[in-house]
């Protein structure tokens, strides 16, 4: 068995990962299961940074289809990222995690401005960091932000935390003979547009050499597993081809 080779990850989270399907809004449980998930990489020596989306309060591109100007509707959204920063924030202090918040659209009264080198200055001491905000631009996803501020203050790895235990060749809720992929490459993965991520951000991971792992969070043991060197999950990496689990 492999030891887990990351020092320094970004961890991406939807907005949903902190509501129960199908509903709205933030339930307490889940943001603490998940900064429970944060602490035990931090026991491990790890540093964290995180990017939390805003799907489970706002979600632009559903308003922009229903007739809201699109920048708008986006930057509806990037609110609602630092309302979900600031609930994990929280739960992640309740548990002796010294966290700071960090948004692309400033809010001095709450959370910090974005600045990479204070970022990167936060990971030094050990503290978890939460990018709220998205990139501060709209027409950008908070896929693409995580793979921006992973490149940006040298994480090593993206987290991709789902509800779901990887990446399939087909919808696995539509078809029952879909497959996991225990690893597939960024070229292969763009070419059959699978939705690990949207197509900028992929790009963005492929062209820095940034690798992906996407896998079930919610899952008992799976983050222990992973951090102990276990095969969790879909690897997304610049390897050709692919492999099933």
């Amino acid at each position: 068995m492999k030891e887990f080779p990351y020092q320094r990850i970004l961890l991406k989270l939807s907005g949903e990962s902190l509501t129960e399907s199908g509903k709205t809004g933030i339930d307490q449980r889940r943001v603490d299961a998940i900064a429970e998930e944060i602490r035990i990489c931090h026991r491990s020596g790890i540093r964290v940074a995180v990017v939390i989306g805003g799907g489970n309060i706002f979600r632009g591109m559903a308003a922009a289809s229903g007739g809201m100007e699109r920048a708008t509707a986006d930057y509806m959204g990037m609110l609602a990222t630092v309302i979900n920063a600031l609930a994990l924030q929280e739960s992640c202090e309740r548990v002796d995690l010294i966290t700071r918040v960090q948004s692309a659209i400033e809010m001095k009264s709450i959370c910090e401005g974005y600045i990479r080198r204070k970022a990167m200055r936060h990971l030094e001491k050990n503290r978890i960091v939460i990018f709220a905000g998205g990139t501060g631009n709209p027409y950008f996803t908070t896929d693409t932000t995580a793979a921006l501020r992973a490149v940006e203050v040298s994480c090593q790895v993206i987290l991709k935390a789902t509800k779901v235990d990887g990446v399939y060749d087909s919808d696995p809720v539509k078809d029952p003979a879909a497959r996991r992929f225990a690893r597939i490459g960024f070229a292969e993965s763009i070419k059959r547009r699978l939705r690990v991520m949207d197509q900028t951000a992929l790009t963005l991971c492929m062209e820095n050499q940034m690798p992906i792992i996407v896998f079930d969070i919610f899952k008992s043991g799976n983050l222990q597993r992973l951090l102990a060197g276990e095969t969790v999950g879909t690897t997304i990496d610049g390897r050709d081809g692919f492999e099933y689990a």
